[in-house]
């Protein structure tokens, strides 16, 4: 079978910004009241907007409503990207580089706003044709929502396509809309075994995704 299109994950992949979110989130957890547990991290990792909203109003015990919470949170990672957004290594040369060879889309679980910030500030809002936010769909990660979203925004079956991903529930949730997952592990957020078996092929950075490695997968 062919590979009809290439879908990207943002955040672990194009930028680092999972450790932004992570202080970002921690931060406003303690000012407001709350209690970080040793599993937020990778609870919240690939969680839409309203999601981990919820969860750090309600389970961590912030002391405010989910909808605060989202608009303080989004707001202060708006001003960290405005200072500067995290890419990784050559990520905006690795996506032109498949971009000359599929269409791509974005499955993401950033807010709208903060996909287009960080899109605009790597060069690469054009080169995308698809890009959806968890925002907009039903469910966040590791449903396969998002996913099977952008593969009918391109036209394109999902089986069609590969994903690539580096958390454990993006990792579930492109596998769970019938993809093919190139995993590329951030080293502070290694796969769960369970998410490590689901991917077709596991790279030690984004630089080792070549369309060799994509083709080999159709």
């Amino acid at each position: 079978m062919t590979v009809d299109a290439v879908i990207f994950d943002l955040d672990g992949v194009i930028v680092d910004s999972e450790p932004v979110w992570e202080e970002v989130r921690r931060a406003y957890v303690a000012t407001h009241g709350g209690t970080w547990q040793p599993d937020t991290q990778r609870r919240l990792m690939g969680m839409s907007t309203g999601e981990w909203a919820g969860y750090l109003s309600g389970e961590l015990g912030v002391d405010r409503t989910a909808e605060q919470v989202a608009a303080e949170v989004v707001e202060e990672m708006t001003r960290r990207y405005a200072r500067r957004v995290p890419l990784i290594d050559d990520a905006d040369a690795v996506v032109r580089r498949m971009a000359d060879r599929w269409p791509l889309g974005l499955a993401s679980s950033s807010p709208t706003r903060l996909i287009a910030a960080a899109l605009a500030a790597t060069g690469l809002t054009d080169v995308f044709r698809v890009t959806l936010s968890t925002e907009e769909t039903a469910r966040g990660k590791p449903a396969p929502d998002v996913w099977l979203a952008v593969a009918e925004r391109l036209g394109v079956d999902p089986a069609r396509c590969v994903a690539i991903e580096d958390s454990s529930n993006g990792v579930r949730s492109a596998a769970a809309a019938g993809m093919r997952v190139v995993a590329v592990p951030h080293g502070a957020y290694p796969l769960d075994p369970d998410a490590a078996a689901l991917a077709a092929v596991t790279l030690p950075s984004v630089d080792a995704l070549t369309p060799e490695v994509v083709r080999r997968l159709g």
